[in-house]
């Protein structure tokens, strides 16, 4: 990977080994030869080619998609940054190079780019349902094995915020810790005698456990799957206490009236594991 290249992704919060691996496993995928396009096209055979968006959205992996190229030696030209709106027809990322290489490369980058704009203008749809109340959107760890980084780098460039990244930077009390502590209060304790920094969030499915929650001190509450009314009641009683984040059959078309409960964060495991792909064509010129 050049200097330029694995620069721009450190600039984007990612990390260019981490990048490069995941293209070089989803390219030996293919195989040693593509048998299509060797018999078709001598090696010096070269084309020039567009990757053009053929609808509105928001465009994410823009750099992900240059590292595949990058990685078979087809030259490329970024017409977008990662972030950016963009509109049916416009050019996202010019390429050119061996015929054979460009078509090599074409389907794992559309794989990839695709798929992380298709998380990115998913998340910008809800935060445009969002506009206006402090509420913000945020993704989970349902997330692709190994494409985790790069999903919710894809929600971030969509204007959604991050979760934890994993099991080690923040502490999440769930249904079966209480069950196999025996309380929020034992699971709590424990985690506080041994990581006391630490940020907690307790999930909580009744007002009796919120309660609980707030008693023993949790940084972040979680309202699993309660109604609207059960919410801002929830909100009402924490009262600026700990952070409170909605969670549980959330959808677009409630996302506004969830939002208005006073809850500070709608978590939405759908923005990475059920994200529509973007839809995007390479076409040689």
């Amino acid at each position: 990977m050049t200097p330029e290249l694995s620069q721009r992704l450190h600039d984007a919060g990612l990390d260019p080994q981490h990048v490069d691996n995941l293209v070089r496993t989803a390219l030996a995928e293919d195989g040693e030869v593509d048998v299509t396009s060797t018999p078709i096209f001598p090696p010096e055979h070269t084309s020039t080619g567009n990757l053009t968006a053929r609808e509105e959205g928001v465009v994410a992996g823009v750099p992900v998609a240059c590292a595949v190229f990058e990685a078979l030696d087809v030259a490329y030209e970024p017409r977008v940054e990662d972030g950016g709106h963009v509109t049916p027809g416009q050019v996202l990322i010019a390429v050119s190079g061996q015929t054979r290489a460009v078509l090599r490369a074409e389907r794992t980058a559309l794989n990839l780019l695709t798929h992380l704009s298709g998380i990115a203008t998913a998340t910008w749809q809800w935060t445009q349902a969002l506009a206006g109340t402090k509420a913000k959107v945020r993704d989970t760890r349902k997330t692709l094995p190994g494409l985790r980084a790069l999903q919710k780098y894809a929600v971030k460039c969509g204007g959604g915020v991050n979760h934890r990244m994993g099991l080690y930077d923040a502490a999440l009390i769930k249904d079966n810790h209480v069950a196999a502590a025996g309380s929020v209060t034992r699971a709590y304790e424990a985690i506080r005698a041994v990581y006391p920094s630490l940020h907690v969030q307790v999930e909580c499915d009744t007002i009796a456990q919120v309660e609980e929650a707030l008693a023993v001190g949790a940084d972040s509450i979680l309202l699993d799957n309660m109604t609207d009314a059960q919410m801002a009641e929830a909100v009402r009683l924490v009262a600026g206490r700990a952070e409170v984040e909605a969670s549980g059959g959330l959808t677009l078309e409630r996302a506004r009236d969830v939002a208005v409960t006073g809850v500070d964060y709608l978590a939405v495991g759908a923005l990475t594991h059920s994200a529509r792909v973007f839809d995007i064509g390479l076409d040689f010129t």
